[in-house]
């Protein structure tokens, strides 16, 4: 991955990003597991739409015409996971989109810092 740069490609954090038409062009390492079996970094080249199941492929064209951030969680084999998809610009201009996929603990901590501290 000539392109990724080099704090991502081993972070424990799945790293896709695609180009401002939903042509994915980029995975870390992480991302490549995840999506083994899929294809893992042969998806490189295809349409992130031809990943999702339709109840979620207008959310992500809706991502890609508008250039919104989609932010939820997930449960799948006992893992819960937080996925955050955003867009990325160059020169201020729409590129496209990059989704982070993390593990997240089942009972994880919220800390809400605008309440004032106590000396307890």
């Amino acid at each position: 991955m000539p392109n990724t740069p080099h704090w991502s490609r081993e972070c424990a954090v799945a790293i896709t990003v695609t180009d401002a038409h939903g042509t994915i062009i980029e995975m870390n390492d992480r991302a490549a597991q995840v999506f083994a079996k899929d294809g893992g970094r042969t998806l490189i080249g295809s349409s992130v739409l031809d990943c999702h199941p339709e109840s979620s492929r207008s959310m992500v064209a809706k991502q890609l015409h508008g250039g919104i951030t989609n932010a939820y969680t997930i449960e799948k084999g006992g893992v819960k996971k937080l996925i955050y998809q955003t867009p990325w610009h160059r020169d201020g201009k729409f590129a496209g989109l990059i989704e982070f996929s993390m593990e997240i603990p089942r009972d994880l901590p919220h800390f809400n810092r605008d309440l004032p501290k106590t000396n307890a």
